[in-house]
This record gives C-alpha cells, structure tokens and sequence, in this order.
C-alpha cells in the first residue's frame, strides 16, 4: 500500500498503532491537533491538523488508499465540542475521503453507539443503536455516515465498536476489555480483508465474559487472542459488591450510562494512562 493516513496519532490508542500501520505502507501520515508526537518511525510523517477544517483534512487525504480515523474527542463532553469535533470532523474525513477517491475508512467506533443495551442481552452487531451520552450519539452518526457514503458513494468502511482498550483494572472491564494487541490486530484485518463494504464489528478480546456476540463480522478474519479472565481474580477481590440496580452497573456502557450529559464519562473508570513511548 502506497499512503495510509491515521488521525488521532497523539492519542493512546494512536500511540500503539503509528508503528504497525507505519509497516504496512509507504508512507504513513499520522495527523493530530498537537503540534508534534515525537519521534517518527521510517516513512511516517506528521501534519498538524484540526478535523473540524474541510481544507485541512483534504489536504492530507489526496493519495491515501485509507484513512484509519480514530481522531476525536475520546469521552463525553459539551455537546458543542463534541459537535465540532467528533461529528463535523467524521464528516470531512469521510468527504475528503469521497473527493480524492479513498477506497476505505476504518473507524475508530465505540460501545457508547450501544451503550445503553443490558449486558445480559450479549447483543449482537444487529443490535439498534441505543447512545448513551453525546460521545455515544456522534459515534452512532458517524456510523450511519460510514453506511451512507458506502451505499450511495462506495467508499467501504469498517466500524470498530471499541470496548476498554487500557489495562483491566475494574470489574466492567473483566467482560470488556480489548489488549492493545487485538486492538491492533482488529485494525490490520480491517485493512487488509479484500472486500468488507460497509461492515461493524465490536472491538472486544477474547474474554470469557464478552458481553457481546462478534459472529456476524468473521469475513474479517478477526480472531482476538488475550482474554482478561487472567486479572479476574485480583480486581474482583479488591471490588465492593455492586449495586444491581444501578444502570452503571446493568449496562455494557459501564458508567456512561448514569452521567449527566456532557459530563466525563472516564472520570469515573480509573483509567491508567499508558501511552506508548517510541
């Protein structure tokens, strides 16, 4: 592949993919807000850039073969920040993407689309979408835009419905988890199947208590190998009992589901930042 193009670089999750996708083109762009990401890997280059500006992201797009797009605001926040952000920046990508004839995007999705669906449910990719914040609400946008520009404009996409991707420190993330080697993984399949059309697939590791059902998108060839019942163990020890009632607890959007509108979601998840250093 000549040019693949990945937005979000700055990001953790960003972090851990720059190196691969960097080997499976010529030239990889890595595109953020931030004025630079450190040290670059060989035959990756930076562009500083805002989604929000059409002209920016066409500027980066021209050439690429896909667009890998995980750039956006990655929690709940104001609904004019994640407007500009996470919604009029899916459009351009996905535009941009139309005017210099990309073949593929793959999507930097998330559970939030469905957050509000039970657990007990294991719902599957057919599931409707049921957002359970802002965030959730501009991820279920950004999909029906990916099903759009696939039927009328024949750009493919691939939707990844990203679960925990960080350390497994909470007793949600025992039935959520997805390790930053299935995470890359899932996007190598996503980049190199033949033919994926307009496809959704949860990004979720091979945990014994997967709280969804991946059947529905095997053509990908996703086949996910870490399984976070080996932390089962200690963090149920160091969990008090969980209220079942509370919808925090109930639904797959873990505390998502209970915060006020535009407030953080992750504030109340403990997240360990790791971000890969190269």
């Amino acid at each position: 592949m000549k040019k693949l193009v990945l937005t979000g670089a700055a990001g953790t999750l960003g972090s851990y993919l720059r190196e691969p996708l960097s080997k499976m083109c010529q030239t990889l762009v890595s595109t953020d807000i931030v004025d630079h990401i450190g040290p670059l890997y060989p035959g990756e280059t930076y562009v500083q850039a805002d989604l929000a500006d059409l002209n920016a992201v066409e500027g980066f797009a021209k050439e690429a073969d896909m667009v890998v797009h995980f750039g956006a605001i990655a929690d709940e926040a104001p609904w004019e920040d994640i407007l500009q952000s996470n919604i009029i920046g899916a459009y351009n990508v996905w535009e941009a993407a139309y005017r210099h004839g990309v073949k593929r995007v793959v999507y930097a999705s998330s559970v939030h689309a469905v957050g509000m669906h039970k657990k007990t449910d294991t719902i599957g990719l057919d599931a409707p979408h049921r957002p359970d914040t802002y965030y959730g609400l501009a991820k279920c946008f950004s999909e029906d835009l990916a099903s759009l520009y696939w039927d009328k404009r024949g750009i493919e996409a691939v939707c990844l419905r990203i679960f925990s991707c960080a350390p497994a420190t909470n007793a949600r993330s025992i039935g959520t988890w997805l390790s930053y080697d299935d995470m890359i993984h899932l996007v190598e399949r996503s980049i190199d199947s033949p033919v994926v059309g307009f496809t959704i697939v949860y990004g979720i590791s091979n945990n014994d208590r997967a709280v969804v059902d991946n059947t529905k998108a095997g053509h990908l060839g996703y086949r996910p190998k870490d399984n976070a019942e080996v932390f089962a163990k200690e963090v149920f020890a160091e969990t008090p009992p969980l209220n079942n009632k509370d919808l925090g607890n109930l639904c797959i959007g873990g505390p998502f589901a209970t915060v006020e509108l535009g407030n953080s979601g992750l504030a109340a998840l403990n997240i360990v930042d790791d971000h890969k250093e190269n």
